[in-house]
C-alpha cells in the first residue's frame, strides 16, 4: 500500500508520521527487521513523489533503529541518507547526521569525508575535494553546482558565526563571489532563515542579528545549560519578588 501510494504521488491518504508508524509497528508485533523494513518503504515512496523533506525524517528514524552490532547492515542506506541530504535544498545543518551508527561506520570512506565537509567544512575545502574526486561526486548523482551554492552559504554562516558584522570584502573572499554580487548574496542567505542580518550600504557591512550554528558540540550545550540555569535563577528572583509585593498589599 505504501510503495502505491507513492508511485501515484497520494502520501496523503495513509497514515506517515514516523511516530504514528511506529505505534502501528508495535501493535502488529512487528520484527525489528519487519519495521525496518516499513520505514524504508515508507522513505522509498516519499522520494518518488518528491517529498524530500518528509523521507529524510523516515531515513533518519530508520537509521536510528541500527545498534552497534547491526549498523553494518544500512551502509547504504546511511550513504543514501547523506546524499539526500547535501542535495536537499532545504537541508543546511548536518552534524546530527554523525550521531547516527551506520553513518559512523562510513569512517575513512570518500562519502565520510563529504560529509563532515558539509558539516563543518568551508567552500575552499568542497572545492578541493571536488577537484580530486569529481566522478565520486557524479556518480552519487550530486550536482556539483547545487553543491557549490550550499557551500557557499555554509561558509557564510561559519563566517558570520559569533560575530556582530563582517566586511563586504570578507564575505566576497570567502563566497567566492565578485563584489556587485554581496547583497544579492546576503538577501539569498536570509532568505533561507539561517541568518538573520541587514545590509549597511553605506560602511559596506552585513549587520548581523542572528545565526544558524553549524555544529553543536558539548561546549555548546555547557554554555546553553548556563544560560538555561541564569534564566531560572532570574525568573524565581521575579516571582519571589511578585510575592513579596503581594504578601505586602493584603
Amino acid at each position: 500500500m505504501v510503495k502505491f501510494a507513492g508511485h501515484v504521488d497520494l502520501m496523503s491518504w495513509i497514515p506517515t508520521d514516523v511516530k504514528q508508524v511506529r505505534k502501528f509497528a508495535e501493535m502488529w508485533n512487528l520484527s525489528v527487521s519487519k519495521a525496518q523494513d516499513l520505514m524504508r518503504g515508507l522513505h522509498d515512496a516519499f522520494v518518488e513523489c518528491g517529498q524530500r523533506e518528509s523521507a529524510s525524517k523516515v531515513m533518519i528514524e530508520l537509521l536510528g533503529s541500527y545498534t552497534d552490532s547491526t549498523a553494518s547492515q544500512a551502509k547504504d542506506d546511511a550513504q543514501k541518507c547523506i546524499v539526500a541530504s547535501i542535495a536537499d535544498p532545504k537541508t543546511f545543518l548536518f552534524d546530527h547526521l554523525l550521531s547516527l551508527k551506520p553513518v559512523k561506520l562510513l569512517d575513512g570512506h570518500l562519502i565520510y569525508e563529504l560529509l563532515m565537509i558539509f558539516v563543518s567544512g568551508k567552500l575552499s575545502d568542497y572545492r578541493a575535494f571536488s577537484a580530486k574526486n569529481g566522478e565520486f561526486i557524479k556518480t552519487l548523482g550530486l550536482n556539483d553546482s547545487q553543491n557549490i551554492q550550499k557551500m557557499k552559504l555554509l561558509t557564510f554562516l561559519h563566517l558570520v558565526e559569533g560575530k556582530s558584522s563582517v566586511d563586504f570584502k570578507t564575505v566576497q573572499h570567502e563566497a567566492d563571489i565578485e563584489a556587485e554580487e554581496v547583497e544579492q548574496f546576503v538577501i539569498d542567505a536570509v532568505k533561507t532563515n539561517t541568518v538573520t542580518a541587514k545590509i549597511d550600504q553605506m560602511n559596506r557591512k552585513v549587520i548581523v542579528t542572528s545565526s544558524t550554528q553549524r555544529t553543536f558540540g558539548k561546549q555548546n550545550w555547557l554554555e546553553l545549560s548556563y544560560q538555561l540555569e541564569q534564566w531560572r535563577s532570574n525568573l524565581e528572583k521575579t516571582n519571589d519578588g511578585f510575592q513579596m509585593i503581594m504578601e505586602q498589599t493584603q
